[in-house]
């Protein structure tokens, strides 16, 4: 049956839904299988996460899914069938990372703080210890042809030695360890150590008499107890040999007297993080250090690249310029080079003592050059350099197709009214170029205000700030900063305080980029009265 058009005064409209479906057996069998073959795998993968205790993705995956499953069976939805797997991966892939950053800059993970609580109580009730009183063996290690394992244990005490295999009850033997015992061959001594981590995970004979391999002792086992035990209606982790017991307190175990035990595990902390950022002198001042230089840096970036990539445009825009396109050409070479190679070759001209930049502005100056890395002021020269260089041929390239769009009318009227080069650049061609590359301009220092690369090439953020509580150095831009408070940190990482800074970083661009993008609209106005 053929669909029929709805008509209204807006234009026509899409076919009604219910006559735009297909509504054969075959098809629907198709959908149905492709459906169940999708949950199935979705229910497999929410549920490997929840055993993980990745529920945040378990729950997104799991509402993509009946999401996916309601557009395809409501024929309400039929348009949104063509776009659901792109809108599927783009809530996978960028929205659930951007609120699971919002979502961990409330909490307090971090090294120390990566585990659940549940994970944390087993690690701590795997740990053993060997009271004072228990008997120490020596043992021999026997392996079968499928994998199990046997021990022969001999007391260093005067008693019987005995054979015990996991799970069963210890048998008596006399004299010494024979090569094959049983269907189990003994292991040489130079295999030992391979099979240690195996042997060393078992518990051999029964659950309530039962032997382990000492991984600190070699040759050694003995009857070793649960050094932590777990009393769930007190919530409290008790030391078996010293008798002191941990509460959990924001994720740390801790005793009545302050003494910690990690790990810890993760638990929100509200908005300690933010607390931390704006109330905490040692934090607050660089934070604030970083954030200057991080508009400054993007900012330079953006003026000094469009400014010399419009010279050039402006210059090359003479079609009776010789070996023009040759030129135009080469000028491109620092935008076919990856930043990863341009910058490590120009540490390496700045160098101080090798580089031929320095060597020649010391042959100029009679011996004085730049300290490009150890200076804040130069450091911070050196990067503008380097980006000037690499971002240079991007607005050449921008504004070179920019100027072939101009309207030639408006300068033959300005040639009419006497104007000079000067005055037709700042009253037609900036506005004019302005509107078009004002969004590739804002665009452009979004980018530059996370440019990692560069950044951590350079001098990985150095030279070093004195006297901070966190690590930073006087080129660090925030991404950096970020980077080395979450990865680099000696201390250890702090990502629950760097997705804070995140967060900061985040909202500090949207309304850094809506200003931007009013400037923009001005520029338009402008331009329509040129």
């Amino acid at each position: 049956m053929a669909a029929t058009a709805q008509k209204s005064p807006g234009g026509a409209q899409a076919p009604s839904g219910t006559d735009t479906q297909p509504n054969s057996i075959a098809g629907w069998i198709v959908r149905l299988t492709a459906l169940a073959i999708i949950d199935a795998f979705a229910i497999w993968l929410i549920y490997l996460m929840v055993d993980d205790g990745v529920w945040q993705l378990a729950i997104v995956l799991a509402i993509v899914t009946i999401a996916i499953n309601v557009i395809f069976l409501r024929p309400q939805f039929y348009p949104l069938r063509w776009v659901s797997p792109g809108l599927a991966l783009m809530i996978i892939f960028v929205a659930y990372p951007i609120f699971f950053t919002i979502y961990i800059s409330f909490t307090n993970y971090g090294d120390g703080h990566l585990l659940t609580k549940q994970q944390t109580i087993e690690q701590f009730e795997n740990q053993v210890y060997l009271p004072e009183d228990a008997e120490i063996y020596n043992y021999v290690a026997y392996k079968d042809a499928e994998g199990n394992y046997m021990l022969w244990l001999t007391p260093r005490s005067d008693g019987q030695a005995i054979t015990v295999t996991p799970g069963s009850e210890p048998t008596p033997r006399e004299g010494e360890p024979p090569d094959t015992l049983d269907g189990y061959s003994r292991i040489p001594q130079n295999r030992i150590f391979g099979e240690l981590t195996a042997l060393s995970a078992l518990r051999f004979g029964t659950e309530d008499d039962s032997f382990q391999v000492s991984q600190q002792q070699f040759g050694v086992a003995a009857k070793f107890e649960p050094l932590y035990v777990y009393d769930s209606q007190t919530d409290t982790l008790t030391n078996q040999q010293s008798g002191i017991a941990y509460s959990p307190v924001n994720g740390t175990w801790t005793a009545a007297d302050g003494m910690t035990m990690q790990p810890g595990f993760m638990v929100t902390i509200g908005s300690h993080n933010y607390t931390r950022l704006f109330t905490d002198p040692a934090l607050r001042q660089p934070f604030l250090a970083v954030f200057i230089w991080t508009v400054a840096f993007a900012l330079l970036t953006v003026i000094i690249t469009f400014a010399l990539g419009t010279f050039l445009a402006i210059v090359f825009d003479v079609p009776e310029m010789p070996f023009r396109r040759v030129l135009r050409s080469l000028l491109l070479i620092p935008y076919a080079i990856p930043a990863f190679v341009s910058v490590p070759v120009w540490v390496g001209l700045l160098n101080p003592e090798f580089g031929i930049v320095s060597q020649s502005i010391k042959a100029v100056t009679g011996g004085w050059a730049p300290a490009w890395f150890a200076d804040p002021f130069w450091a911070r020269v050196g990067i503008l350099l380097i980006q000037l260089w690499l971002g240079m041929p991007y607005m050449f390239i921008i504004v070179t197709g920019a100027l072939q769009s101009l309207p030639t009318d408006v300068y033959e009227a300005a040639d009419l009214d006497g104007a000079n080069p000067w005055h037709k650049f700042q009253s037609i061609t900036l506005p004019l170029l302005l509107i078009t590359v004002g969004p590739l301009l804002v665009a452009s220092f979004a980018y530059n205000f996370n440019n990692f690369t560069v950044i951590q090439l350079y001098n990985n953020g150095g030279p070093p700030m004195i006297g901070t509580a966190s690590p930073v150095g006087h080129t660090d831009i925030l991404a950096t900063y970020t980077y080395r408070i979450a990865f680099a940190s000696g201390r250890g990482a702090d990502q629950g305080y760097a997705a804070a800074i995140t967060v900061i970083i985040f909202l500090i661009l949207v309304v850094i980029t809506f200003f931007q993008f009013r400037y923009t609209n001005m520029l338009e106005e402008r331009g329509e009265n040129v």
